[in-house]
């Protein structure tokens, strides 16, 4: 089983990374505050392992909003371009087992679920790109409604030409530039 919990001196380093990244992209976050932010992150050592898992595989997360109905904040994986370490997946697990040839390692929902994360949805994919330029040269899974999928669809999108496209493709196809986007609550 997996431990989902950081050891004092990986938790204190990535922290660290955190802050950094907190203020050097303060447009992001405009009336948050750090302090609060780590502390919460401090209280949730399993979510604090969720974001870095999302930043092993190359998604630089970053809190980009606070809900006050919940008290949550939530995290995006802001990496330019879809994170590295998440690419070349299918959609989903019945995807996977559907291909006959050339089978994918991975899918993007069985991926996220073993980070702890969800897969963003349209809404948070277009916020994000409200927070800059995304996914410029690459494409991103997102989630995918139920009445799609069980067509065999599955939604991903990217940023070109100055606009959000959301397309369609088989759940089954995976491409080496196309991985998915997380979002943790904290």
């Amino acid at each position: 089983m997996i431990k989902k919990k950081l050891t004092t001196k990986e938790q204190t380093t990535f922290l660290e990374v955190l802050k950094v990244r907190f203020h050097k992209n303060l447009h992001r976050h405009k009336s948050l505050d750090w302090k609060a932010i780590e502390n919460k992150l401090i209280d949730n050592p399993a979510k604090l392992w969720a974001l870095n898992e999302m930043e092993k595989t190359g998604g630089e997360p970053d809190v980009v909003d606070f809900d006050e109905a919940s008290g949550d904040y939530v995290f995006f994986d802001c990496s330019a371009e879809s994170p590295v370490g998440r690419r070349s997946a299918c959609y989903d697990q019945e995807a996977q087992e559907s291909r006959k040839k050339f089978k994918p390692e991975e899918n993007a929902c069985d991926m996220a679920l073993a980070m702890g994360v969800q897969i963003m949805t349209e809404e948070d994919y277009r916020k994000l790109q409200k927070l800059g330029k995304f996914d410029t040269k690459t494409s991103s899974w997102i989630h995918t409604p139920a009445d799609i999928r069980q067509l065999g669809g599955a939604l991903f999108a990217d940023y070109r030409y100055g606009h959000v496209f959301v397309y369609h493709n088989g759940a089954d196809s995976y491409y080496a530039a196309r991985g998915f986007r997380g979002k943790l609550r904290i």
